[in-house]
Order: structure tokens, then sequence, then C-alpha cells
């Protein structure tokens, strides 16, 4: 029998001679050199999911031992990451046992660069170099049809869908090293999403009609989640979601009191009011993961702590941020490899700048600075980017969209009660529909792109059941209409200005807020205009992101607007874009003291409509069967004809061409299905594969 040391140092050397290289997986048996199977080559080699294999699977089709290679700079790279050991094991030690292969698109990339991207501000504009980074349990194949397996190795449903079995990814470690297992899953869930100290209530796309899962570890992993009700479209939402079902346990045990009897004292023992404070200091009080992190909250705290950041599953770890922007390095701990058996992530790092202004922006673009964007990148900037793609080395690919139309709503529950009662009637709602030339701002802003829509909640083009005639109701130009409801209302223009009054002969004035993230200026400028035709005084105003939400969420908007709409799998698992307030902080939203009414049970706020609680019912009810189905179908229909019947949002134009912007040296990008928020950006087309040519 070996003695305990001699069997660590022989298991050491096995992991060194690995990680250069000498020996191969699974174990020192020698095996024919594993393919380099691409996309655009698989060499007669195709898996269960395309253009990806678990490694046992991929050993088995190519009869070959895959040997793991090293991103030489690692070492480098983990030395930047605040918190982790300074002794790095080697790749084979760092990896899952069973990593995740991926063929990449064209061809094996190599190590070292860095990719420069832009945002808007800290929380504004972020989404789309997060997705960069990004990984959940799933994620759609870049077709947005198929549904694969990234964290997660693989799931099964019961057959009534009030069962999930998840299975992970043995041997699977966080960003320190340290175990991920199912355990964190069960504590993202248990102590975080279903603890009230943390989530004033549960996100609902996180429960069954408000009613939490049950969510447990059945071993290391395997994780078991049960519904109160079946939601066959839960998967969905662990595929195109930014938030990411997991959360490092080891880490935020020490503050959670479910989890350590002396997270109070330990707590205050690190600086903090209490618990929770601790845990929302790098937890940020959401799964949102580009909050601010402590290296701007409190870089001496984060430094008391040794942690800058929480453990990460990432593709990047976050290493440095100012208000200026953020750096990330690759994580030394990624689960996936290449068919050549390179550890990924290829690229070294993720610079992101802040850049408020669009013309500033364009200008970075133009100049070839930026390696990637698709995000806040309107149709708008068209010309002057194709007319400097050559001189900046750089293409730009228009690709259909989807959740780009720009839509406006009128606050329902405004403070000023003479606006309110304007606003509840739905002709003032319908003449603001009909006052809009769709057709010119399709053409002027869109460049003939896109085509003339009515907001319906869902994507029309994911469903079966909205017909051509509900995505254009009321969309026809038609200002002689508009005018006649106007006048219905008693909005009469009384002192001969041209603009109306309200009935009581007091000024009407419609304040009109917007961010370039949420929409072209342009389109806003055309819509102003449009209702000034008909006797609107509606005043423009640009601001940034962040004040635009912090107004929105205050109630203090007269008119919203934001880009908007949702595909099948969105609502085949989150009833919020059905209900007050009809989507989440960083949408469009209104009716908030509807919201507040129902949270309440009617001791505050402003009781909402009857077709509230019809929507109510009819979401949940929905929810209960597969997409495609004809009971989901028949429940759809019902939904989009009581939405339309209320007209809360008003559509424009959809469906449109947009640009995504990516410099030529960008090797492994292809040009996208679509451009979208709703699958999450550049999630689906692996940019971890991405490599920067020589």
């Amino acid at each position: 029998m070996k003695s305990r040391k001699g069997s660590t140092t022989n298991r050491r050397l096995a992991a060194a001679l690995l990680s250069a290289g000498a020996l191969s997986l699974p174990g020192l048996a020698q095996a024919a050199d594993c393919p380099a199977v691409t996309a655009a080559d698989n060499k007669g080699i195709s898996g269960t999911f395309p253009n990806q294999f678990d490694l046992a699977e991929f050993q088995a089709k190519a009869s070959c031992t895959l040997a793991l290679k090293d991103n030489p700079a690692i070492g480098a790279l983990n030395g930047r990451i605040a918190g982790n050991p300074a002794s790095l094991p080697g790749v084979a030690e760092r990896l899952p046992a069973e990593p995740l292969v991926v063929a990449p698109y064209d061809s094996i990339g190599s190590y070292g660069g860095v990719l420069s991207g832009l945002s808007k501000a800290t929380e504004a504009g972020t989404s789309d170099l997060l997705s960069v980074r990004h990984v959940n349990l799933a994620r759609f194949n870049d077709d947005l049809q198929t549904l694969v397996p990234n964290i997660a190795k693989s799931w099964e449903w019961n057959a009534d869908f009030t069962e999930l079995t998840i299975k992970l990814r043995k041997g699977h470690k966080w960003s320190d090293g340290a175990p991920f297992t199912a355990e964190d899953v069960a504590f993202w869930y248990n102590g975080l999403i279903n603890n009230r100290s943390i989530y004033k209530e549960i996100p609902d796309r996180f429960s069954v009609a408000g009613k939490p899962f049950e969510v447990t570890a059945a071993d290391d992993v395997t994780v078991k989640i049960k519904l109160s009700a079946p939601k066959p479209g839960l998967m969905y939402v662990f595929a195109v979601d930014y938030a990411q079902a997991f959360q490092p346990k080891h880490f935020f045990q020490r503050w959670h009191p479910d989890y350590n009897p002396d997270a109070e004292k330990n707590a205050k023992a690190d600086g903090f009011d209490n618990w929770v404070d601790a845990v929302n200091f790098y937890y940020g009080g959401s799964d949102w993961t580009d909050v601010p992190s402590p290296l701007l909250k409190d870089p001496a705290k984060a430094q008391k702590i040794g942690r800058a950041v929480r453990p990460s599953l990432e593709s990047h770890v976050l290493v440095e941020e100012t208000t200026e922007g953020r750096r990330l390095v690759a994580n030394p701990y990624f689960h996936m490899v290449d068919t050549a058996g390179h550890q990924l992530p290829y690229i070294d790092e993720i610079a992101e700048l802040y850049v408020p202004e669009e013309e500033i922006q364009n200008l970075k673009l133009s100049n070839g600075e930026v390696t990637y964007k698709a995000q806040a990148v309107s149709i708008a900037s068209l010309p002057v980017l194709q007319a400097n793609e050559q001189k900046g080395g750089y293409a730009v690919d228009l690709v259909p969209s989807s959740g780009q139309m720009v839509v406006y709503g009128v606050n329902v529950t405004s403070k000023d009660e003479g606006l309110r009662k304007i606003f509840n009637d739905i002709r003032f709602r319908k003449a603001m529909s009909l006052a809009l030339d769709r057709e010119e701002i399709n053409e002027l802003v869109y460049f003939g792109q896109g085509r003339p829509m009515q907001y319906t909640i869902v994507e029309p083009s994911t469903v079966s059941y909205v017909t051509d005639e509900q995505s254009r109701y009321l969309t026809e130009f038609d200002p002689d209409q508009a005018k006649a409801l106007l006048d219905e209302m008693g909005l009469a223009d009384k002192d001969g200005d041209g603009k109306r009054e309200r009935p009581d002969g007091s000024k009407l004035v419609l304040n009109l807020d917007f961010a370039t993230q949420g929409g072209p200026p342009r389109g806003h400028e055309l819509a102003a205009q449009y209702w000034g035709d008909v006797g609107l005084d509606v005043r423009l105003k640009e601001v940034t992101s962040d004040e635009y939400r912090a107004s929105q969420a205050a109630n203090d908007l007269d008119i919203i607007t934001w880009q908007k709409t949702y595909p099948s799998v969105t609502l085949a698992n989150d009833r919020q874009p059905f209900l007050p307030v009809f989507g989440d902080y960083f949408n469009a939203t209104l009716g908030h003291e509807w919201l507040k009414w129902m949270q309440t049970g009617g001791t505050q706020g402003i009781e909402p409509p009857a077709a509230v609680g019809e929507l109510d019912k009819l979401s949940a009810e929905y929810q209960k069967f597969p997409l495609g189905s004809d009971r989901s179908n028949a429940l759809g229909q019902q939904i989009v004809k009581l939405w339309l019947d209320n007209l809360w949002f008003i559509g424009t134009v959809g469906e449109s061409a947009e640009p995504v912007y990516h410099r030529n040296d960008l090797g492994n990008f292809r040009k996208y299905t679509l451009k979208t928020y709703d699958y999450y950006w550049a999630y689906a087309y692996r940019p971890q594969q991405w490599f920067l040519k020589k």
C-alpha cells in the first residue's frame, strides 16, 4: 500500500506533466492526438449538442485522449486577482474532471491580448460586455433554438414539469479554486433569492405564481428543484437571464446567519453594520453583476477583507474598477477547453471604458479603438461607421433585432391627479398611437430596415398566435382621428396658441425624458413633433441612463420610453412583463402605484383596473404549458387581445436590422443570428472562443 505522501507526490507529478502536455486524460495511457475540430471543419465528428462535447463523449467519438494545455500567462493573471492563492495548480487540477469541450467557429485560437469595449457608465450599457464573460447553467446555441449545457452538465424534468433535476460537473471550481457544488445553487436560492432580508419579494421568474421553489442539493453534483405547479419554461431562464443560479456559499457563509452562528459578529468585526450589509457589499442586493463592486464602494474595506470581488465562474474576473471603467483578467479555473485541449478563454483581459456621449463613442469606434460592440450602437450611427470601416480596420454587420423596438407609455399612476385622469382614458393612448407616422420613422431613423408594429408584449416572430392584424393594431398614421379623440376628451386649444389645455383650462405639458441607450434620439424628436402636430405640448430632455431609471423608479415621468418586447422564452418563465410595473428596473416601466396597491393588499397605492387582475390569472396559467402547445397558444392569444384593449405601451418600429461592430483582428467572430438583450447579447455566440489575431 502506498503512503499518503507518496500518493500525493505522484498526483502532483502527473498534474505537472498534464499541464505541460506530456500526459493526457483520463489516465496515463497514451492514445492518438485529438483532431482540432472546429465548426467550420468538424472532421466528421459531431456531438449531442452543436459544436460542444462532454470530455468523454469527445474522446470516444474522436478515438483520442485530450492533452490539456495551459495559457502561459495564467500565473501572472492569477496574481492580479485579489484573494486568490499565489500558488496556482496545474491546468489539470484546475479544470473539472468533466470539462466542456468547445469546437471554435473557425480555428484553434492563440492566447493573449486585451478585448477593448465601451459602456455608458457603471450600470448603463454594461450588459453587452458582461455577456462576453457570462455563464449560466445553460445557454441557447447560436441558432437561438437549441438549449445546450454550460455550467450544468445535464438536466431532466419529471412528467408534469414540477421537478427539475440538474447535474453539475464533477470537480468544477470557483475562480479562487474552491469547489463549486450543488450547495452553491441551493445557497443562491435559499440564502439569497428566498431570503426576505435580501429580496423584499421573490423575482417572478424564480417562483411559481409567487410561491417559492424547493431547492436542495441531493449530492455534490445533483440539484433538485421542486415546484408547486408546472413551469416547463424554467430552464429557459437559466439560459437567457443575466442572473446566475449559483453563488459561492463558502464565501458568503461567514456573514450569513442561516449558515454561521457567528455571522453578525463577523460582519461587525469586518466593519459592516450587520450581516445584510456585509452580504450586499458583495452581492449588491441583486443578481446584477455590474453594480459597483467593492473596488468602488469601499476599497479600504475590501482590502481589509482580502477580496475585491466575490469568486466567479465566469471566463474573466474583475481586478480593477474606477469611475472611468473596469479591467478583468482570465479566470484560471474556467471550465471550458477547445478541441486541442487549450483551456479557455483565449483572450487574457477585458478593458471596459465608460463613454456616455454617443459622439465620442462613434469616434472611438470609427478609429478602431474598440474590439467589439453591439449594445447601444444605434442604426442612426450606421452611415458614419460604415464610412470608416476600412480606415478603422473593423466591420459593421447589419443583423435582425429583437427587443429593440422603442415603445412609449404614459404614467397611469402619475403624482399629478389631472394628468393621471387624462392618461387613464384609453382615448388618449389611442390618440398618441394614431398620431405617430411610423412609416416616416422607419425611413428616417431605421433606413427602411424595420416595419411599423404595435407593442403586443411578446415578440410576434417567436410565436404563432400573434396575428398580423394585432401586430399592426392602431399603427396607421391618422392625425385627424387622433385629434377627434382628444377633442372628445375635452382637451381643446382654448387660448389659441396651438397647444391643447386640460379640461380645467390649465396648461397640458408632457415631459419626455430619454436616454440614448433607450433608443435613437431622432426617433424621440419625430414622436414629439407628431404629437405636437395634434396639439400636445411635448418637451424633450436628454438625460443619462442612470438619471432616467431613477426618475422612472420614483414615478416622476410623464411619458415612459425604452426599447422593449419579449421573446416567448422569456415570457415562459417570467410574468414581470405581464404585470405592473411591466418590466424590470432596466426597462420601460409604469403603474408603480398599482404595484404598491397589489403588494400591500390595498392599504397603499392606487387600485389597478380589472384588466390587471385578468392578466395576473392568464399569465399564471400560460406558464403551466409548454411553448407552442395548443393551450399555450390559446392563452397567449387571450393575453395579447387583453393587452391591446388597454394599450399601456405603444409600439413604433420593430424587427429592424441593427448594427453589430467588431474589429477585423477578432478571430472566431461570426455574424450574429439576432441582436438582442433577450438572449443576452454575445452569450449565445461563445465569446470565450474569440481570440485576437497576431
